[in-house]
């Protein structure tokens, strides 16, 4: 701990003490943590480090199968993959920066009043250098191979086609996102096996129409690292178009968002139900916890 942060401990355990006697919840002290920019790098670097999970199993898929031929990796275990790759995302690490992994989820809590659009940009940028890095190891390891890894219209569907297909697979996602987030139906770490299952069930259906992507950062990168844009603008306009009719329903069915359900959700909890660092290091650490308050 610096010199600055050791004598700004006693005021802050004082600062505390005062706020518990007076009757102040234990839920407020924390409440606008999500603003300290100490944890910004953390954050950052979850959705980064996510985000190359995801598309390191989205991606991976395919270009092991184009590597070594057929079937490799049954259709099914292709679609399934990924899905399960965000619940565990969701579990090991949601936490700390709410998990998006994807720049229509990101935009979907901002437009709903969960997350702060300030933050949107550098969360967006982190999600596509994480999609680009994982995408580059394949190609490093595996190599090129041709158009393996691209989502891409199915045979004899058009591209428009698939961008509708993306509008729809996208608010259904979404959907789902906004409303395990929100409210009474906020379920935590458990909302990892309704959004996974979500997208496993949304890949076995739409992945032969569209290629079930949902996700700009899956779609955009690897279009970028090996050189094939071809219906990239379909990737990038239908979740972003589906994100937005998701918000628009989400408005219908709950209201307008911004609780603290839906904060904790899209923002993570890292510096308000809980500090990185030892225990010893955390200056209020030794405050005990004031009786139950009957009035609240």
């Amino acid at each position: 701990m610096t010199d600055e942060g050791i004598a700004s401990a006693p005021a802050d355990v004082a600062h505390r003490q005062v706020l518990r006697t007076v009757g102040t919840p234990n839920s407020m002290l924390h409440e606008f943590d999500f603003l300290d920019r100490r944890y910004e790098g953390r954050r950052l670097f979850s959705e980064l480090l996510g985000t190359f999970f995801l598309v390191l199993v989205a991606v991976g898929g395919c270009m092991v199968n184009a590597r070594f031929g057929g079937s490799a990796i049954p259709y099914g275990a292709l679609v399934v993959a990924p899905a399960l790759m965000v619940a565990a995302i969701i579990l090991f690490m949601g936490a700390v920066s709410g998990a998006h992994l994807n720049p229509a989820v990101s935009i979907a809590f901002a437009l709903r009043g969960d997350f702060p659009w300030r933050r949107v940009p550098a969360y967006v940028v982190a999600q596509l250098l994480g999609a680009v890095l994982a995408t580059l190891l394949l190609r490093a390891i595996l190599g090129q191979q041709g158009a393996a890894g691209l989502t891409l219209p199915g045979h004899g569907i058009s591209t428009l086609t698939a961008m509708v297909w993306e509008i729809v697979l996208t608010m259904g996602l979404v959907s789902t996102i906004l409303g395990v987030s929100s409210g009474a139906q906020q379920l935590g770490p458990i909302a990892a096996i309704g959004v996974g299952s979500y997208i496993a069930l949304a890949g076995l259906w739409g992945s032969p129409v569209s290629g079930a992507s949902m996700n700009p950062a899956r779609s955009l990168a690897p279009a970028l690292v090996l050189g094939n844009w071809t219906s990239w603008w379909a990737y990038l306009l239908g979740p972003a178009a589906g994100a937005l009719v998701a918000v628009g329903f989400a408005f219908v069915l709950r209201g307008a968002g911004g609780g603290r359900s839906g904060r904790n959700a899209a923002q993570g909890t890292l510096g308000t139900a809980w500090r990185p660092g030892p225990i010893g290091n955390n200056p209020t650490a030794h405050v005990p916890e004031p009786p139950p308050d009957v009035r609240r």
